[in-house]
């Protein structure tokens, strides 16, 4: 495998960055997560643009232009022959001091890593996940706002081991009012009826391109869309929940803490949207050839 690492293709063994780096000591970095599908990059424009939010947000200076980086992405799929895959694209605050001071870093390191991920088990995606909500709380949008996708994800973690240790592959946040977030990885949509809910950024839920796309699907299904606060009840009490997400696409949740949502089996909608989704994905891109 080849890393693009500042500039250069290396092999993965000689892709090495510094233990002083502020990526590696504090998660001071932003990343994306992106998909190709069919020798296309899904959504690179969007992703590069987010990517560019994120470290605005941070103060971090990328250097290097969106068209650069758009490059750079393509250049490392095309290395590794990742024409069907998940493209890992991660900034960090570069090398510094022991401190916290950011400002003293010498130059932001841009990583980008193109190969392949299975979020979540294929047997899932006809059964359908159950979940369970995790007592860890989403970290308060002015504390570090959702839209951020920074480095640093050990609150999605302490989560995701609530999830495993009650024998799941996934469990629910909540924020620190007690409204649904989203999933450790994952945007959350609940259908009731034609309307179709999901959490806004204010309630601690990333901005997702998954959750867009689908949000778009949804309207042109002449299904009314809603970004509204949703609560565990408005979920146990759903037609249908499913995730989103860049690596899950899209998901059906069956289970929520113990309570069956609709049937216990994915929904017909979910189906459509699933189906929707992947023909969308796979007729859309950057071409990497």
């Amino acid at each position: 495998m080849k890393i693009y690492l500042n500039g250069k293709l290396v092999p993965e063994r000689s892709a090495r960055i510094s233990v002083f780096d502020h990526g590696l000591l504090y998660g001071d970095g932003v990343f994306e997560g992106i998909r190709s599908y069919k020798g296309r990059v899904f959504m690179l424009d969007e992703h590069i643009n987010r990517l560019y939010d994120s470290a605005k947000a941070i103060a971090l200076d990328i250097p290097l232009s969106k068209a650069g980086i758009s490059r750079a992405v393509v250049r490392t799929c095309k290395a590794n022959r990742c024409m069907d895959g998940y493209i890992r694209l991660v900034v960090t605050r570069g090398v510094g001091t022991l401190g916290l001071n950011p400002y003293l870093c010498a130059k932001p390191q841009i990583i980008i890593i193109a190969a392949k991920i299975q979020l979540y088990p294929k047997t899932l995606y006809n059964e359908g996940l159950k979940i369970v909500t995790a007592g860890t709380v989403r970290n308060h949008p002015e504390a570090i706002n959702p839209r951020i996708k920074s480095l640093n994800y050990l609150n999605n973690i302490l989560a995701k081991i609530e999830a495993i240790n009650a024998g799941c592959m996934e469990a629910l946040m909540l924020n620190p009012n007690g409204f649904v977030a989203e999933a450790t990885g994952d945007n959350v949509f609940a259908l009731h009826g034609n309307v179709l809910s999901t959490p806004p950024a204010c309630a601690g839920a990333l901005e997702g391109i998954t959750r867009a796309v689908v949000m778009d699907i949804a309207r042109d299904q002449a299904m009314e869309v809603r970004e509204r606060m949703l609560n565990r009840h408005d979920l146990y009490t759903a037609d249908e929940v499913f995730l989103t997400g860049t690596a899950a696409e899209v998901i059906g949740v069956v289970e929520i803490d113990r309570r069956p949502i609709g049937d216990g089996k994915p929904g017909k909608a979910t189906r459509r949207f699933e189906r929707a989704f992947r023909k969308y994905a796979g007729s859309t891109g950057t071409p990497i050839e």
